[in-house]
C-alpha cells in the first residue's frame, strides 16, 4: 500500500477531534496544570490543543492519541517554562519575605510536595496519577524506557510517603 493512501486510511480511522478533546481533555489540563501551576498550565494547555489540532491529521495511531496529546502537552509545559526562566523579573519592587513560599499548591499540600520533588520522579508522578497513564505510556511522554518510568514512579512516591510519615 503507498505511504499516501496508508496515511489517508489512517486518518479516516481518527475519531472527530472534538471527541478525542471531550476524552482526553481533562487529563491534559490537569497535567498542565500540576506542571505549569494554574494560570500558565491553562496556557500550556491551550497552546498543545492548538498543536494537536494543526497535526491531528498525521496521527498515525487513533489508540496512542492520549500519550500524543500529553507528549505535546509535556514539550509546550518545558517552553513555558524556558520562556519564564527567561523573561525579565522586576526586583526593585518585591517584597522578598511577602512572596516567599507563595509557589501554587495544585490540589492541596499533597500536589505542593509533588512540586518538590526531582525533576524527573515529578514529571513521572503528576502522568500517572495527574494523566492517568500507564508506565508504558509515561516512557514515551518522557522519551525513556518503561522500566525507568516505573523507577522514577516507584522513587518518587517512596519520597513522597518518606515525608508524609516524617522521617
Amino acid at each position: 500500500m503507498p505511504s499516501r493512501t496508508r496515511s489517508r486510511a489512517a486518518a479516516l480511522a481518527l475519531p472527530p477531534f472534538e471527541r478525542v478533546l471531550e476524552e482526553h481533555g481533562r487529563a491534559v489540563l490537569r497535567f498542565c496544570v500540576a506542571e505549569a501551576g494554574p494560570q500558565r498550565g491553562e496556557d500550556c494547555f491551550q497552546e498543545t490543543i492548538l498543536a494537536a489540532l494543526d497535526g491531528y491529521a498525521t496521527l498515525r495511531d487513533a489508540g496512542a492519541v492520549r500519550g500524543w496529546l500529553l507528549t505535546i502537552a509535556a514539550r509546550k509545559v518545558v517552553d513555558q517554562h524556558r520562556a519564564r526562566e527567561r523573561a525579565p523579573e522586576p526586583v526593585a519592587d518585591v517584597d522578598v519575605h511577602a512572596t516567599a513560599g507563595t509557589e501554587p499548591a495544585h490540589d492541596g499540600a499533597l500536589w505542593a510536595r509533588v512540586a518538590r520533588l526531582p525533576e524527573k520522579q515529578r514529571r513521572a508522578v503528576t502522568l500517572r496519577y495527574g494523566g492517568d497513564l500507564s508506565h508504558r505510556e509515561i516512557a514515551v511522554v518522557m522519551e525513556t524506557s518503561e522500566d525507568a518510568a516505573r523507577r522514577n514512579v516507584f522513587e518518587g512516591l517512596a519520597r513522597l510517603r518518606k515525608e508524609l510519615a516524617g522521617g
